[in-house]
């Protein structure tokens, strides 16, 4: 074997690899939000969302949920292509979510020490109080930057359901948005608000690189809070 074909091979292998990841993140990302919900739900019916095993569980499910769209936001960036303008807004809009992404990833972890460290939900209260009166804390953390999150991702998605129209259904943007709504009008929504994302995000497997059709479309072309906020931000 020579060293070229070797190289083309691994050069393949691993192509396949990130397309996978792209397209499992698609189903994996709404899915985890949805159990998030589910299970939040689940603690509050019992009487026990406070410090322990719901409150725990349900903010790793929100944690890995949202780090799940780290792969998604430049997948989807490389559905739209790479010449003009068309890549310029898609770079602009990954960014915006991966960004958006750091921060709601941050809100997380900051949920689950809490969680660890308070002894009751009165301790938690207060605890978030701290750090949330930290300058800078609350629009980095809580109310501005993890809301790109959700503008990046409906900005992909928009984009592409305009560029990629072989991929990206024309619906799917509303679905984006109403997920959006509905996490923002209500936690106990968020569950729906996860089924929704994932109808919008499930067709785009198919243009994902090793996913469902992958080749065809790529020849085609040329990114919640929790109860202390009251804001669902992913």
């Amino acid at each position: 074997m020579t060293a070229m074909r070797m190289a083309t091979e691994r050069q393949g292998g691993t192509a396949g690899t990130a397309g996978v990841t792209v397209a499992t993140a698609l189903l994996a990302g709404p899915a985890l939000m949805a159990g998030y919900g589910a299970v939040r739900l689940v603690g509050r019916a019992v009487g026990d969302y406070g410090p322990g095993v719901w409150w725990t569980a349900a903010h790793l499910l929100f944690l890995a949920g949202v780090l799940t769209f780290v792969p998604v936001f430049p997948g989807l960036r490389r559905l739209a292509g790479e010449r003009g303008g068309k890549r310029v807004a898609a770079g602009a809009a990954a960014w915006a979510g991966l960004l958006g992404t750091a921060a709601v990833a941050v809100q997380a972890g900051i949920d689950l020490v809490v969680g660890f460290v308070a002894a009751d939900e009165d301790a938690m209260g207060e605890l978030f109080g701290r750090v949330q009166a930290v300058p800078g804390v609350m629009p980095l953390v809580y109310t501005v930057v993890p809301l790109l999150f959700w503008v990046g991702l409906l900005g992909l998605v928009t984009l592409l359901a305009f560029l990629r129209r072989d991929v990206v259904p024309g619906w799917a943007p509303l679905l984006v948005l109403a997920a959006t709504v509905l996490m923002a009008a209500s936690l106990d929504l968020l569950p729906v608000g996860g089924l929704c994302l994932g109808l919008a995000l499930l067709p785009m497997r198919r243009g994902a690189p090793g996913g469902d059709g992958a080749e065809q479309a790529g020849g085609a072309g040329d990114g919640p809070a929790d109860e202390s906020r009251g804001t669902v931000v992913g």
